[in-house]
């Protein structure tokens, strides 16, 4: 790391917490308008509803480590859906290889997404969260493939795999 870029980020640090609190809640900047209604269940809710490494990844908006999913190198036809709520977020012919260790994608389900700026490492990111349980997902990035040139870099601890061919499982949730 150059020194010039270490002492840059030393001297915008003290910017986070305003822009921290500028950032919108869940602005739809990268996914158009939601087209599911949102939950209205506290995150305590789906604690015994997913593993807590899911839990961590989801409501604490923690990271898995990247190699760690079988999702990533998964290829096969079908549907990801978030690993809380079962929202469809991802068809598999969105997938590809990011060589980031992380299953990532090209667009998500239209409608289905909600995003938010995150300031957590000083430079901006694009955080998204599954538009229905507001499950953190991970992030999108502008360095994909065309056409459109986003990575959705997606924790797959988050999500859960259901191969074309099987029902998609009940949405669960609701009171």
């Amino acid at each position: 790391m150059k020194r010039r870029t270490l002492l840059s980020g030393f001297l915008a640090a003290p910017a986070i917490p305003l822009l921290a609190r500028t950032a919108p809640a869940l602005a739809d900047d990268k996914t158009g308008p939601l087209k599911i209604t949102p939950l209205d269940q506290p995150e305590s809710y789906w604690r015994d509803k997913v593993s807590a490494e899911a839990y961590d990844v989801l409501f604490e908006e923690d990271t898995e480590r990247p190699g760690s999913s079988p999702l990533d190198k998964l290829y096969d036809d079908g549907t990801y859906v978030c690993a809380a709520c079962y929202l469809p977020l991802f068809n598999a012919s969105a997938k590809f290889d990011s060589g980031t260790g992380w299953p990532s994608f090209t667009q998500p389900i239209d409608g289905h997404m909600a995003t938010r700026a995150d300031y957590a490492l000083i430079w901006p990111r694009t955080e998204y969260h599954c538009g229905r349980c507001g499950g953190h997902q991970g992030h999108v990035f502008d360095d994909g493939p065309e056409p459109r040139g986003e990575r959705w870099c997606n924790n797959g601890v988050a999500l859960r795999f259901i191969p074309k061919g099987e029902d998609l499982p009940a949405l669960r949730g609701d009171a």
